[in-house]
Formats: structure tokens, sequence, C-alpha cells
């Protein structure tokens, strides 16, 4: 964010511009009656946004990504066939990854409003930015959709960065509960994108062991975290500021983009975690914290809706995270130290190694 328009004084209270997306052709993605990722989740964040934030936020219309721009990350047949999807009323990509006729659209557009998204981000235009989309992204594969996931939206939006921006260094935060095995393999030769995941080795994809940490030029730039089922709220947040704020410190990050996953609330069908919705938040304000005490400008900062499967759990998790943002957020300092036994088996996942020297 900009640094003179993340400060608040007495005589000029001015709050960050927080932009987000927020379209019905969303809703026309369908995936079946029993399907946990249903048009309902993303239907209620919206009726959330109408109560609450409807004047707060800059509300974007999404527009379709271009060819170029998803074929700098997926290949021509993976595009060809999420094309061919619109000949059915219902398929399948995958076993778990159900379409429907107008599922094509929806996924051009995910993808287009995560580039639209960082472009107002590093056109100065926002200082945060929630592209509120699905299908989600983090498991597509270069060449194949899984996971509930079409296009790898945060990746497309990476690369596109990367070459209308000249970054070379993004920052990518995955807390979905389950490891986003889509952009930790298609960066992880790379040193221009950081990936960084908490995440339950026992779920899908069943990936992202501590040894997984980058190869050859990218060796260091994937930090990837398993955490126990047990850990609380105090837990996490103590882990994400002994792992994160280093790197956050040594990489220097020039955009931050947050894969925002909301399926460990306790809540959620699928997760299997105990956390509730404010963890969420309290991890966007370690790290807004953090540029604060180093008296460093905040690096533009972009989230996409990954998982999350409980409406209500998921709306009050996305609500936390939107007043944040905009300024109204009040959580507890991190605390100084967490739950002993929950810690001690994080630690025997053995050293995390980057960059910057062993955590």
């Amino acid at each position: 964010m900009n640094d003179s328009r993340s400060r608040t004084d007495d005589k000029n209270p001015v709050h960050p511009r927080v932009g987000a997306t927020m379209d019905d052709r969303f809703l026309e993605h369908k995936t079946g009656h029993a399907h946990p990722e249903h048009p309902r989740r993303l239907a209620e964040i919206h009726r959330m946004i109408e109560r609450e934030f409807k004047n707060r936020l800059i509300l974007v219309r999404p527009e379709p990504a271009t060819v170029e721009q998803v074929e700098t990350v997926h290949t021509p047949g993976h595009v060809r066939a999420i094309l061919k999807t619109a000949e059915q009323r219902m398929s399948s990509m995958s076993p778990d990854t159900q379409v429907s006729a107008r599922t094509y659209m929806a996924a051009w557009l995910a993808a287009g409003a995560c580039v639209q998204g960082v472009d107002l981000l590093l056109n100065d235009a926002v200082d945060a930015f929630f592209a509120l989309v699905r299908p989600p992204g983090h498991h597509a594969l270069a060449d194949r959709a899984g996971g509930f996931c079409i296009f790898n939206n945060i990746a497309i939006a990476a690369r596109y960065a990367m070459k209308s921006f000249g970054l070379d260094r993004i920052l990518v935060i995955d807390w979905d509960i389950h490891h986003g095995n889509g952009i930790n393999d298609l960066f992880y030769n790379e040193r221009r994108l950081y990936y960084y995941s908490t995440h339950d080795i026992l779920l899908y994809p069943y990936s992202g062991l501590a040894g997984d940490v980058g190869d050859g030029p990218g060796r260091g730039y994937t930090m990837n975290i398993p955490i126990p089922r047990d850990m609380t709220d105090d837990d996490m947040v103590y882990l994400y500021n002994q792992t994160l704020l280093p790197v956050l410190s040594g990489y220097r990050p020039q955009l931050i983009m947050v894969a925002a996953g909301f399926d460990a609330h306790a809540d959620d069908p699928i997760g299997k975690c105990g956390f509730t919705e404010n963890i969420y938040a309290r991890i966007i304000r370690l790290v807004m914290d953090f540029f604060v005490r180093e008296g460093k400008p905040m690096p533009p900062l972009f989230l996409a809706l990954e998982g999350g499967y409980e409406p209500r759990a998921l709306t009050a998790s996305v609500r936390t995270v939107l007043m944040t943002l905009i300024g109204n957020g009040i959580f507890p300092k991190p605390p100084d130290s967490a739950d002993a036994p929950v810690m001690d088996r994080i630690r025997e996942i053995g050293s995390i190694h980057t960059p910057y020297g062993i955590i």
C-alpha cells in the first residue's frame, strides 16, 4: 500500500483504497447440487458486501483474460479442453472437478479478474484488491484441471505482473488448508516467485512436504509447512510470525499475492481444522504491521478466493479480511509463544531452509 495513504492521523483520517470483484456471472459455473464448490458460496459473500461494504469498496466488473494471458501458464490443449466443455450441459474435467456449459466463461472471468486486480494495483489505482471469484485456481496444473480448479488464476496474474511490469520478486502466501500444488509446481524452478504455503498434508492433493523447497535456480524459494490439525489461532499466528516475517524481510517482495482459501475454519465440512474466522485477518494484520515497524511502504496486496465450503463460515472469514483491509479490523498482537506440544510437532518437520538462512 502507498505509504502516504496507509497512515492515519487525527486531522486527516485516510483509509486504504480497497478494490474487489463482484459479478453474478461467476454463479453460472454449476457443479451439481451435492458438490462442495457450489454457487451459494459466492452468492452469500455478495449479499454480505451489499449489506456492509458496497460504498466502502471499489467494486470492479471483470473482463475475461485473453488467450495469450492464459497460455503463459496453460497449454493450448488445456485451453481447448476448457472451451469444449461449452458443448455439454454437464461434464467432468477430473473426478472431483465437475463443470457446466457456462463454466468456461466463469473460468475466463476468474483469470481475467485476477489480471485486472494486479493491473489496478501496479498502476496505483488501488492499494489492495480482493478477487472474489470462482472457480478457484491453485490446484490447476499447466495441462489439466483438478481440485475444483480450472485455470490457475494467481499463476496467470503473476505471469502478467512479470511480463507487463517487470516484477521479479512476487510473494504468494497460500493459507488454504489444501496445498496449492499448481502454484508450487509452476514456479518450482524459479526465484521470481516465492511460494509460501501452510497446509494439511493428509488432505488433497497430499503434497507439499517440508523438504520440497524448490529446485535449480528456485531452490530455497518455496516454503511448504505441513501443519497439525489441532492448532489454535494463536498457534498459527505464532507460526507465521516465526516463518513468514523473515521471508518478508529477506525477499523484499514487490507484490504480495494471497491464495485466500478459508477451508481451515472450524465449521468447514472439508478442512478438518479448528480455526476461527479471525485467523485470516490476523495474518493480514501481521503482514501489514511488519511494514509499519520496518518503516517501509506496504507492497501492493492482492487476494484471490480459493477454498471455503461452508457459506456462513466463508462469508464471516471474508468479512474479517475486508474489515482489516479497510482499516477497521482490531486483533490482538501476535503471541510471544504458542501451545508448546503443537509447536514442537511443527518443529519436527525439520529445519526450513531459505535464501535468508535457516528458520
